[in-house]
C-alpha cells in the first residue's frame, strides 16, 4: 500500500503558518523523510461563501504549491488531488503541469475531475452543464500536446494549428492521469488513462459532490475489479492502473483510533485491489501535523520511511 498526504489545508481552522514558506516546507519534508509516497494539493479557485460556511475548505494554487514543494524535496510524488479540468483551458493546465513535471525531475501525478460546485463555475465562467464535454476533449488535448510536436485538434470546444508546447514534461507521454469520481463515467475514463481514485462514502454524502456513493469496500471491490477487466480489454493484460482510496478512514491522523482496526481496513483495501490510500493529517499546528505523520508513520510504515529515506539522500536535488 502507498500513502498520499493531502496537505491539511482542506481542514477548517488550520494553521496559518501551514500556508507559509517555513510551514510548507516543514510540512512537505516530514512527508518525505517519513516515507510517504505523494503529497496533494485541492483545487477551489473560486468557491461560494455559502458553501464555505457549510463546511467547504479553503485552498492554494496547485500547480504554484506543488511548484513550492518539488523545490525543498527529492522523492515524494506531488499531485493534484484533485484538478478540476473544465475550469481550465487545457493548453494553459498543460504548460503549467509539465512545469511541474519538469521542475520536479518527473515526479507529477495528475487526478482529475470534472468539477461539482454550481457557483464557482458560474464565477469561472464556463457550463457546468458541458463540464463532460470540456473534460474529455480536456483530457485529450493534454495527451496530445505531450506527445506530438507540433500538434493539432479540432473539437467542438478547442482547435489548435501546429502547436508546439516545449519544454515537456519529463514523464514519457506526460505524467499519469487518475481519474476521480465514482460515476460511470469516471470509471470508462479511468480503464483509459492510469488510474482511478475513487471516494468510500455514503450515497447521502456522495450527493453534496454529485457523484454516486459507494458504502461498502466489498462494493468498491467490485468497482475496481470492472475498471481494472475494462482496462485489459482496451490496452491488453499487462495495463497498468493505479487505484487510489479516500475513505473515512481518511482523517485517522485527526482522530486516531485503534491501530489494529486500522491496520486491518487497509488490509481489506489491499485485498479490494486499492494501491494507494489518501490521508488528511491534523492542521492545528505544525507541529501537530509533523507529529502526526511520524507517529502514523512509525505504526503504519515501519521500515519503508527508513528505505526512502536513504534514496532520498541519494537522490539529485535541491534541499532547503
Amino acid at each position: 500500500m502507498k500513502f498520499t498526504v493531502d496537505y491539511p489545508i482542506v481542514l477548517a481552522g488550520y494553521d496559518p503558518a501551514l500556508v507559509t514558506a517555513a510551514g510548507m516546507t516543514r510540512v512537505a519534508q516530514a512527508a518525505e523523510e517519513c516515507g510517504y509516497d505523494a503529497l496533494s494539493f485541492s483545487e477551489h479557485p473560486a468557491p461560494s461563501q455559502k458553501w464555505l460556511d457549510a463546511g467547504g475548505h479553503e485552498s492554494l494554487d496547485q500547480t504554484a504549491a506543488l511548484a513550492f514543494c518539488a523545490a525543498v524535496t527529492r522523492r515524494v510524488r506531488l499531485m493534484t488531488y484533485l484538478l478540476v479540468l473544465p475550469y481550465h483551458n487545457p493548453f494553459l493546465a498543460a504548460k503549467a503541469l509539465s512545469t511541474v513535471d519538469l521542475l520536479s525531475g518527473g515526479r507529477l501525478t495528475v487526478v482529475a475531475g470534472t468539477g461539482y460546485l454550481r457557483s464557482e463555475f458560474l464565477a469561472l465562467n464556463v457550463d457546468m452543464n458541458a463540464r463532460n464535454e470540456l473534460f474529455d476533449e480536456s483530457l485529450e488535448v493534454l495527451r496530445g500536446v505531450w506527445t506530438e510536436v507540433p500538434f493539432a485538434y479540432q473539437g467542438k470546444h478547442f482547435t489548435a494549428r501546429g502547436v508546439a508546447s516545449l519544454p515537456g514534461p519529463v514523464q514519457p507521454g506526460g505524467p499519469p492521469v487518475l481519474i476521480g469520481g465514482n460515476s460511470a463515467a469516471a470509471r470508462d475514463r479511468a480503464a483509459r488513462n492510469q488510474g482511478w481514485s475513487p471516494l468510500l462514502v455514503r450515497p447521502e454524502v456522495a450527493r453534496t459532490s454529485r457523484t454516486p456513493g459507494i458504502a461498502t469496500v466489498a462494493e468498491l471491490a467490485a468497482k475496481i475489479k470492472e475498471v481494472r477487466a475494462a482496462a485489459a480489454r482496451i490496452n491488453g493484460d499487462a495495463a497498468s492502473l493505479t487505484i487510489q482510496a479516500h475513505t473515512p478512514q481518511t482523517s485517522f491522523m485527526q482522530r486516531p483510533g485503534s491501530v489494529e482496526e486500522h491496520r486491518d481496513h487497509l488490509g481489506q483495501l489491499a485485498d479490494a485491489g486499492v494501491d494507494s490510500f489518501v490521508l488528511r493529517p491534523p492542521g492545528t499546528t505544525v507541529d501537530h501535523t509533523v507529529e502526526a505523520l511520524h507517529q502514523y508513520a512509525e505504526a503504519f510504515l515501519a521500515g519503508r520511511q527508513r528505505a526512502d529515506a536513504l534514496r532520498s539522500d541519494r537522490a539529485p536535488g535541491p534541499r532547503a
